[in-house]
């Protein structure tokens, strides 16, 4: 077979992906997609369905980029119901609550990873179960774990990958990483189809949300970026709680969020990282989905290229090179509070506002005129 490496039981594997959460299944499915004929190996510690720690929520943008590819949506969102509406609550109260200018989707991850895993065994991925602890390029191919060969391996094994440390990509810079916790409670106390985002100045940047799933239970959470020391379990509860009162006690799990800086480390040779193993997670909101699938359907693609990570690169940045560096300044500039409230208040007063903020936060948008006029507007307002 062309380009392809042979393991020590005569499997020839063109492509092995690491991690079969959304970005490791979507890249196996991008890579059937630009070659049929492609044998891919999907390789996940975990059985599936597994629970991975998450906010849950689907943009339709990544939607988008999984209906591109020919996954069948209403299959992923089955049992979940449309999310149509936000209310943000700014760092020193400014309130907007708005609707979408297209439903999103909260679809636990329970859920939607074990959907597209099943998707990408149906387009041809042949998917084993494996906790990947080395990687080894030997000539042409890279070496898994001293046994499986490969002509390209994408690395999709989370915030804490293997495949980052060991093809030498570099650290998540000081600054950039950020951790939460979420729990499922009964969506009773809260409007049904109406996700909230409730900031805090007290440790900013930090916010707690809530995001309903449809199915009468609601993703609850808090997040913060980490500063000098890690927060604790019970400071992080508490803190949650304080943000959303009428959150009854749950059993809550915690994550590291590892945040874009701007321009990833994504490619090394025959080694591509996609989704949070590329810190590709949205520094202004957490979202990560979106930036996987992408990620992953690019990465996939590029994997049959004669230069991967070349091809790999070229396309992260055709697709979302000037999202990062916007959302980076973004980052940089809402260090304090204030521009945040801002933004939230002329969203409150102009959808258009609203739409390019939500562009930012769940998708690919930038800072065009209009809403940098705006917020500017909004700031002279406060002023006088």
């Amino acid at each position: 077979m062309r380009g392809s490496a042979t393991g020590r039981d005569g499997t020839e594997w063109d492509l092995v992906v690491v991690g079969a959460g959304p970005a490791g299944s979507t890249a196996a499915i991008a890579a059937l997609r630009a070659d049929p004929a492609a044998r891919v190996l999907l390789l996940d510690a975990a059985a599936f369905p597994r629970d991975k720690v998450c906010g849950d929520g689907v943009a339709p943008h990544a939607m988008d980029v999984l209906a591109g590819l020919g996954v069948g949506v209403a299959g992923l969102t089955a049992g979940t119901g449309p999310v149509t509406s936000l209310r943000l609550v700014s760092p020193r109260g400014e309130q907007a609550a708005r609707s979408f200018s297209r439903a999103a989707a909260v679809i636990p991850r329970a859920l939607f990873d074990a959907r597209l895993v099943l998707a990408a065994q149906e387009a041809g991925a042949v998917l084993q179960r494996r906790r990947v602890r080395s990687l080894d390029t030997r000539g042409t191919a890279v070496v898994v774990d001293g046994v499986v060969r490969a002509r390209t391996v994408i690395g999709a094994d989370g915030a804490e990958s293997v495949v980052r440390r060991q093809c030498g990509a570099g650290r998540a810079p000081v600054g950039t990483i950020a951790i939460a916790l979420r729990g499922y409670a009964d969506a009773e106390p809260w409007p049904a189809s109406r996700q909230q985002l409730i900031m805090t100045a007290a440790h900013w940047p930090a916010y707690a949300w809530v995001f309903p799933v449809g199915d009468g239970t609601a993703n609850v959470g808090y997040g913060e970026l980490i500063r000098d020391t890690s927060p604790t379990r019970s400071e992080l509860t508490e803190r949650l709680h304080h943000l959303v009162p009428d959150l009854a006690p749950v059993p809550l799990s915690g994550h590291r969020l590892p945040l874009s800086p701007g321009r990833p480390d994504v490619g090394h040779g025959r080694v591509l990282l996609t989704g949070d193993a590329a810190s590709l997670i949205n520094p202004l909101s957490g979202e990560g989905i979106y930036y996987a699938v992408l990620s992953g359907a690019l990465a996939g693609a590029a994997a049959m290229a004669p230069d991967p990570a070349r091809s790999y690169r070229r396309s992260l940045r055709h697709h979302l090179g000037r999202h990062l560096l916007h959302t980076d300044v973004l980052a940089r500039l809402t260090r304090h509070p204030r521009l945040v409230d801002v933004a939230t208040a002329a969203a409150r007063n102009d959808q258009a506002v609203f739409d390019r903020l939500v562009e930012i936060a769940l998708g690919p948008g930038t800072l065009d005129l209009h809403l940098t006029a705006a917020i500017v507007r909004a700031m002279a307002r406060r002023a006088a």
